[in-house]
């Protein structure tokens, strides 16, 4: 439940604080009136992806035991694929973000109100197909699609919450700081996610060894006879008798994937930033002095 919590925040975050600087840039251009497409192309993003996760959620029910293991396997190596490209992503833009933002809604500006739709989607439903994605692989880790959806909407609430504070100017976040933390965690769980789908992906005999099991703690640390054994699970899909495939895919994601994103993390901290001014509608004209 917490994997699933901390997804939902750290993405319904990310796209509350993209809204927020959003709303913030067209307020101070004095361009009101475009408030409303921002909030469509919000509702579109939403709707997109509720609708991504009752395919997700009801679509395998039709499949056979091994059509089911192949897709969990295959949807679990995407998410890992989302997961680290949207971890690496905030590393190297945390900082520049609200630069980048208020550069992409001046572009908008001079295209009309569709290009501020098409912006709020994107930037909305990109966090929500990554967790919608994230939640399904972790389903079985998360006690079911119940407390998986509760624990991630809770976690975007949340994170609503926290946006709106930001926005208003009640609270003050170090953003540098909160995703490289959560990033971090995100890439542990993440390696997991992805030895699970390789265990999904030799269940459906898609790759081989199977039956060639590492090592096995079932009987002093099982994920389901015990509460260290379920808890490591749901955070970082523990398995107390992984195949030795697992174990390498662990292994050969995580070092390098957590080294590369600390690394991108800790410089990007330290780069200085500088705020962009705020886009106008209105143009305006500079003479020069001729000597």
């Amino acid at each position: 439940m917490f994997v699933n919590f901390l997804i939902g925040l750290r993405e319904g975050l990310e796209a509350a604080l993209v809204v927020g600087i959003i709303v913030a840039t067209l307020v101070r251009a004095d361009r009101r009136d475009l408030l409303r497409h921002v909030w469509l192309g919000v509702g579109l993003a939403v709707a997109g992806t509720l609708a991504l996760g009752a395919v997700l959620t009801w679509g395998p029910y039709g499949l056979s035991f091994q059509g089911q293991e192949l897709l969990g396997g295959i949807l679990s190596i995407v998410a890992v694929g989302f997961i680290t490209w949207m971890t690496v992503w905030m590393a190297k833009t945390a900082r520049s973000m609200r630069t980048e933002v208020v550069e992409k809604v001046g572009k908008a500006l001079a295209r009309g109100g569709l290009a501020l739709v098409l912006m709020a989607a994107l930037s909305v439903i990109r966090e929500g197909v990554e967790t919608t994605l994230f939640i399904w692989a972790t389903v079985d880790a998360a006690g079911g699609i119940g407390l998986a959806t509760l624990s991630a909407t809770a976690g975007i609430l949340v994170a609503v919450v926290l946006g709106w504070l930001v926005y208003r100017g009640a609270l003050r976040l170090n953003l540098g700081r909160f995703f490289t933390i959560t990033g971090a965690v995100l890439v542990v769980v993440a390696a997991g996610v992805l030895a699970y789908g390789v265990g999904d992906l030799q269940e459906a005999g898609v790759l081989p060894g199977g039956s060639m099991i590492a090592y096995s703690l079932e009987a002093v640390l099982s994920e389901h006879g015990s509460v260290l054994g379920a808890l490591l699970f749901g955070l970082v899909g523990y398995t107390s008798e992984p195949t030795w495939l697992q174990v390498i895919a662990w292994w050969l994601y995580v070092v390098p994937a957590l080294t590369i994103f600390l690394r991108i993390a800790l410089r990007r901290r330290q780069a200085p930033t500088t705020p962009p001014p705020i886009p106008s509608t209105s143009t305006s004209t500079s003479t020069q002095e001729h000597a």
